[in-house]
């Protein structure tokens, strides 16, 4: 505790991690304006509270659970500026950027984030920090701040809520596919 960050460091960790915060910030409100402004709040927040962190826990979970928090605050905000609707369509594919195009090309990878569009925040967060970030339950109940059972029956609840719609496996881009 108590660490300085110098603006080396500070672009090295911002270069690191923000394509990661923004896609996790993009599948949690689907839209490209609030991903930038989550993306933008986090680091903002991850070089204001840097002097908290511990070195002795890994880096990565404390910045996502940064990400999720400014996620969850935002999208709260929303919510009252957007009475009708708290979750925007602008995912086309004439306006999907270079990052977002890498992440949506795949015909599977459409069906699969129309499914997890459907979900629950609850449901969608732990789906995206399980099998999106690659966080072990462990990992994503510390980042979700919630004990390691409750995100075990909340990716349960959630691969249901997938079953239901029709969707059991996800093809992986190196030809490995995850089923549930």
């Amino acid at each position: 505790m108590g660490l300085q960050l110098s603006e080396s460091e500070a672009e090295r960790l911002f270069n690191e991690y923000k394509d990661y915060v923004y896609r996790t910030a993009l599948m949690l409100t689907r839209s490209r304006s609030l991903a930038d402004d989550i993306t933008q709040e986090t680091f903002i927040r991850v070089l204001t509270k840097y002097h908290t962190y511990d070195q002795n826990r890994p880096l990565k979970p404390w910045i996502y659970t940064i990400s999720i928090n400014a996620a969850r605050s935002m999208m709260r905000k929303q919510k009252w500026i957007n009475t009708f609707s708290l979750f925007t369509d602008v995912i086309e594919d004439d306006q999907i950027n270079s990052i977002e195009a890498t992440f949506m090309k795949n015909e599977e990878v459409k069906e699969l984030w129309d499914a997890v569009k459907k979900l629950s925040m609850k449901s969608s967060e732990i789906l995206i920090l399980h099998f999106y970030l690659g966080f072990t339950l462990k990992e994503s109940a510390e980042v979700l701040r919630i004990p390691e059972g409750t995100a075990k029956s909340r990716l349960n609840t959630a691969l249901n809520q997938l079953r239901r719609q029709g969707i059991n496996k996800y093809e992986l881009a190196g030809g490995d596919s995850i089923e549930w």
